[in-house]
């Protein structure tokens, strides 16, 4: 019956209404919570996004990581059901829930059939309200999350992502692993636990996506229904991170045949008037959807890497422009420079024409494909509230790309795009790589 459902469920997140048939509703329920809905009833199927804005920046100081684990908990049993229970209530309503933590955010996805809607929502309801934080499922989840930390503290991508954080953000949430170390995660008790579900899952910070088979007065009803026993205030959000960055290399030595790096510098605000021309220049320059600028330089002509790509990192209290690739330890160093003159390059002259036309196709091109479901459509709309943008986005976001000109990406690539601010880490044993401070 699982893999039938499993079949069945991927053909409806592959269906769903096309861009052109996305009309956003903002529903306010009788509770007074907030979402947005868009009804598709062509298909007998609901997805729902839940996000709680906070994430794992709102771990206490000397807790760091109760939130992930807390997350992790969630789906171990809830009300008078233990784990095993849980999951084969889950399973025999054909409905799917998953539960992640990232840095400012928890993300809540719910996947269920019409027919079994109400039974469907009153388990993750349980799932929400009512979790169990059994000793023996805290213990087990603990040992997962321990082996993980384990895990990174040998991989070169998790030490250098490591690295560039603490570099970056010092004491800020933002500058430690949300997963926690090794001796905080096994000092959390359950009472932890118990106050990062009180923290994290409330009210006050809560933005909420839906579509598929269902009505706005349904949707209302199923919201308060999830969400109104849940803690009215949570924790206060952390500050605005205060970077600490600044331009060289730092090397951090590890036993392996092929570097790695992590490099970057502060980027911009989502709000900015000039943001659509920096992800449009970072897109020409960086950016992994199509053959950009770096990729063209330091893969297709010299062979140093694989891949290599940037991206502008919007956290809600800092924003970046990073960038990572990996290679042999003997190709490191020349393809620093080549990194490092590519970034000079775009700030000095920024791009040309052709290479403008080309992307604006391929931006507005590819953002109808975004779209391929009702559970991506959820999630997008979940993250167009957290960002302040409003429902017409969708339609006016392809018109913001089309009017960025070549004088706008000019001007942003040589305000984004700072070659003496750019700090490369690296973890391996490269040739010819030294600490630059």
């Amino acid at each position: 019956m699982i893999r039938a459902f499993l079949a069945f469920a991927t053909a409806l997140f592959l269906s769903g209404p096309a861009l052109a048939a996305v009309e956003i509703q903002e529903v306010t329920t009788p509770q007074g919570f907030e979402a947005w809905l868009v009804e598709e009833h062509s298909i007998p199927f609901v997805a729902i996004e839940i996000r709680f804005k906070g994430g794992a920046s709102l771990d206490p100081e000397g807790k760091r990581g109760v939130t992930n684990l807390m997350t992790g908990l969630i789906e171990e049993g809830a009300g008078d059901m233990d784990a095993r229970a849980f999951i084969a209530a889950r399973d025999a309503l054909a409905a799917s829930y998953s539960f992640s933590v990232h840095d400012d955010a928890l993300t809540v996805s719910a996947r269920f059939l019409t027919e079994n809607r109400d039974q469907a929502v009153a388990l993750l309801r349980e799932a929400l309200v009512n979790p169990r934080f059994d000793d023996e499922a805290i213990e087990r989840v603990r040992a997962q999350v321990l082996s993980g930390i384990r895990s990174d503290e040998t991989d070169p991508n998790s030490i250098a992502g490591r690295t560039f954080d603490q570099m970056t953000f010092g004491d800020h949430p933002y500058g430690s692993s949300r997963d926690g170390t090794l001796e905080s995660v096994a000092a959390l008790t359950r009472d932890d636990i118990l106050a990062a579900h009180r923290a994290v899952m409330a009210k006050d910070r809560v933005f909420i996506g839906a579509a598929g088979d269902i009505t706005a007065d349904e949707l209302g009803a199923i919201i308060d229904a999830l969400l109104s026993d849940l803690s009215e205030t949570g924790a206060p959000m952390p500050e605005t991170a205060e970077l600490a960055l600044t331009g060289g290399v730092t090397l951090v030595p590890f036993e392996t045949p092929q570097s790695v790096a992590l490099f970057g510098h502060v980027g911009i605000d989502r709000d900015d008037p000039d943001f659509f021309a920096a992800y449009v220049a970072n897109e020409i320059f960086g950016g992994s959807g199509r053959q950009s600028r770096l990729s063209d330089e330091v893969r297709e002509k010299r062979g140093l890497t694989y891949g290599v790509g940037t991206f502008l990192a919007d956290y809600d209290y800092a924003d970046l422009l990073l960038g990572q690739f990996a290679t042999a330890n003997d190709r490191m160093a020349q393809a620093i420079e080549v990194v490092k003159d590519e970034w000079s390059r775009i700030a000095q002259e920024g791009v040309t024409q052709d290479e403008l036309d080309e992307i604006k196709t391929y931006l507005t091109g590819a953002y109808p494909l975004r779209f391929d479901g009702n559970g991506p459509i959820a999630r997008i709309m979940v993250g167009m509230q957290m960002q302040g943008l409003t429902p017409d986005y969708i339609n006016t976001r392809n018109d913001k790309v089309n009017t960025v000109t070549l004088d706008d990406v000019k001007r942003i690539a040589e305000r984004l795009f700072r070659p003496e601010e750019l700090r490369f880490v690296v973890v391996g044993q490269p040739d010819g790589v030294e600490n630059v401070n």
